[in-house]
């Protein structure tokens, strides 16, 4: 069982708009609402995938009770602490005609202190009986920063593989509990923690700075360009797809689950990586999130380039004579 951990989750409202120049005004012809919120995308993808999960969160209020119904709905296996605090929710509006997003955020959850430590005492109970926990997401509030650097280091105690895929003011206190794998996007990673990787060097010294941290496997990947990571102190570049990108929300999410797929199958660091890459690649050219079936991704395998930066892993034959 894998679990995955979401603290900040999200009520999307989308209004799908097709504009045309013949009309005078623009009309809504579809609206809906999804289940958001990076850890539960995560839990969508491995479902899709075939793989048995469990997603933890917050719900609250009104908009908590439609993310609760909607996560039933999707067949999301969940489980949640209740809070006084409402759920966050976002309008997204979406032009059909012209492929273009936009999504307007509301305010976060207000997590209190006794709520963050009762999610903290049900996740460790959680956690010793996963194979596989995976941290996604921000953090709503200072009272819940401490829950993702909990999480890892109980996940360390009981010798569970941890993913941790977030940013924000408590992504160094989580790189400090030294997660197996870590995820982060390149701007995110800047903003939360006031560094520069514009140039390859600064990005396999900020590589080289998480294995320093006993991070075993680090994954910085930067939307359609090139992406760099690191297995243990090696240093891989990887060239995904040019594809037209509709939708990008959830493309991080994916390439997680494709992680979590490949060390749940025992692949390859490189086969991992690059059905990562094609499960993220998949989800952007789609306005569906995180929703990727195994065999789209497929087709975008052999349009992936990996590449080695530095110093290389020897390969051992060791196919008896």
């Amino acid at each position: 069982m894998i679990l995955t951990v979401t603290i900040n989750p999200l009520l999307e409202k989308r209004y799908i708009y097709n504009r045309t120049l013949t009309e005078e005004y623009d009309r809504s012809w579809s609206e809906e609402l999804r289940a958001g919120g990076k850890g539960i995308n995560v839990s969508r993808q491995l479902n899709r995938l075939g793989l048995k999960n469990i997603a933890f969160t917050f719900l609250g209020g009104n908009d908590g009770k439609i993310l609760r119904d909607l996560l039933f709905r999707e067949k999301i296996n969940f489980t949640f602490i209740r809070t006084n605090s409402g759920t966050r929710n976002a309008s997204v509006i979406v032009d059909r005609s012209n492929q273009t997003i936009t999504t307007l955020f509301g305010s976060n959850s207000v997590i209190t202190e006794e709520e963050a430590e009762e999610f903290k005492t049900k996740l460790e109970k959680m956690i010793r009986n996963c194979e596989m926990v995976i941290f996604s997401g921000s953090s709503p509030c200072k009272a819940a920063d401490t829950i993702f650097p909990f999480g890892i280091q109980t996940a360390n105690r009981y010798d569970k593989i941890s993913i941790c895929d977030t940013y924000g003011e408590h992504l160094r206190d989580c790189i400090d509990s030294a997660p197996t794998i870590i995820h982060n996007n390149v701007e995110e990673t800047e903003k939360s923690l006031k560094l520069k990787l514009q140039t390859e060097k600064e990005k396999t010294d900020y590589l080289d700075f998480l294995y320093s941290k006993n991070v075993k496997q680090a994954y910085l990947t930067n939307g359609g360009s090139e992406s760099f990571c690191s297995n243990f102190d090696y240093h891989f570049k990887i060239n995904p797809p040019k594809i037209n990108s509709v939708d990008s929300t959830g493309s991080g999410d994916s390439f997680v689950a494709g992680i979590a797929f490949g060390w749940h199958n025992n692949l390859t660091f490189e086969e991992t990586l690059t059905l990562a890459t094609s499960l993220g690649t998949a989800n952007s050219i789609s306005l569906e999130t995180s929703n990727v079936a195994l065999t789209e991704a497929e087709k975008l395998r052999s349009s992936i380039v990996i590449e080695p930066v530095g110093k290389k892993m020897k390969t051992v034959d060791v196919t008896p004579n």
